[in-house]
């Protein structure tokens, strides 16, 4: 009963404020669900359609497969007071109230030391609503690779992916190794641009005539040297997806589901779509509630271990290898991989000699982890642009990112 009180008294000076665009975001339609063919580009139905992906019939021609959640949910308390974060950009000073006000954010949680700081919603959003990935789930499949590499089901990171997943024999993603996978590197033509005219639509345009394994064929002109250069290709990541099918004989669901998301100590049940062969959709299309990520954050945050049971669920050394900048080649890095972001394996790693790093999804999914502060920060939003660096979100995101990071005492070098 206190927790929901809490909550109330968190939630009531802004019940009554408008979010931002929630009319072009389909307000007075109820937040509608979208269809197969227009959930993803239609604005009016984003919001719906990214809290109700379990409604969307014909996705990806397959069906949600499920995660349930643990017998005995990890506990999250609340702190007694939100926070006063305050942060600048631009010259100006900023706060919670004010971002929400500027950003099409769906739900923002800010979890420190274990314990809820900060959760907000906007456009009749809630605890009880799962929100959509996009591309936060390929960290989830790096971290499956991890666990199937650490139990010996996986050989090693440098086997070929068709050793694993016979069906890639005669691909070029066949012929490339899990750790180039797992880094975006398998030197392929492929260009991601979201407009429904790039090698992402015609890739996605093969899985719905067959699967997802079969449209390997389509990636087949190697322009690099495997391992040489990153380029972001969302195909890579349902590579691994098969490879961890054929190695395990589960589904990503089925083997993730009693080694990471019972064992962290999920609430709810997750869903995660998959093709017609059963296979996720493991560049995207996974769901899960906000506090169900800030769980996962945490359990990162802390390299992998529940701090209330000891109880190691991922392993440290992958985690690490896959998070910290420093242990990957100079092409990899901060600078180098982009402009700002360095790119480990599936994950997203920040410039600056702390560790931390990111999931990220287009159109403004976010999970932030801070090891060292053991701090977390997600992020659910329908930006008006897949890419967050189209609008002022990426900017604005990254400012407060940075203003948690230093109200705990945390400091940015670069």
């Amino acid at each position: 009963m206190k927790a929901v009180v809490a909550l109330v008294l968190t939630l009531l000076p802004w019940l009554g404020m408008a979010a931002p665009d929630e009319d072009r975001l389909g307000r007075a339609l109820g937040y509608p669900v979208g269809t197969a063919h227009n959930w993803f580009w239609q604005e009016s139905v984003r919001v719906g359609s990214f809290t109700h992906q379990a409604e969307i019939r014909g996705l990806v021609r397959g069906k949600p497969n499920a995660m349930a959640p643990a017998p005995m949910p990890l506990a999250l308390p609340r702190a007694a007071q939100e926070p006063a974060f305050r942060w600048r950009i631009d010259g100006q000073e900023l706060g919670v109230e004010d971002y929400l006000a500027r950003q099409r954010v769906m739900g923002l949680l800010v979890l420190k030391d274990g314990e809820i700081q900060l959760e907000r919603y906007q456009y009749e959003r809630g605890p009880e609503h799962r929100f959509l990935s996009n591309s936060m789930s390929k960290s989830l499949v790096s971290l499956a690779v991890g666990l199937a590499l650490q139990e010996g089901y996986l050989r090693s990171l440098d086997d070929r992916a068709d050793s694993y997943a016979p069906r890639l024999a005669g691909t070029l993603y066949g012929e490339t190794s899990l750790r180039n996978l797992l880094r975006m590197a398998s030197g392929a033509r492929f260009e991601e641009r979201y407009d429904g005219q790039d090698d992402l639509a015609r890739f996605g345009a093969a899985v719905h005539r067959g699967d997802l394994e079969s449209a390997a064929a389509v990636v087949s002109e190697r322009v690099a040297p495997q391992g040489q250069r990153f380029n972001y290709a969302s195909a890579e990541t349902p590579m691994l997806a098969a490879v961890l099918r054929g190695a395990t004989g589960l589904s990503l669901s089925e083997y993730l589901q009693s080694r990471l998301w019972q064992p962290m100590g999920a609430e709810s049940t997750a869903y995660w779509w998959s093709d017609r062969s059963g296979l996720e959709a493991a560049g995207g299309n996974f769901n899960a509630t906000l506090r169900d990520y800030a769980r996962l954050g945490w359990l990162l945050a802390n390299d992998g271990r529940r701090p209330d049971t000891g109880v190691q669920v991922l392993p440290r050394d992958y985690l690490l290898e896959a998070t910290d900048w420093r242990r990957h080649p100079l092409v990899f890095q901060p600078g180098r991989a982009t402009p700002y972001f360095g790119y480990g394996y599936q994950f997203w790693t920040f410039p600056g000699q702390a560790r931390r790093f990111a999931l990220l999804g287009v159109f403004g999914q976010m999970i932030f982890v801070d090891p060292q502060l053991r701090l977390v920060m997600v992020h659910t939003a329908v930006n008006a642009t897949p890419r967050a660096g189209q609008t002022s979100m990426g900017r604005e995101a990254d400012a407060l990112w940075r203003g948690l990071v230093s109200h705990y005492g945390g400091r940015w070098d670069r």
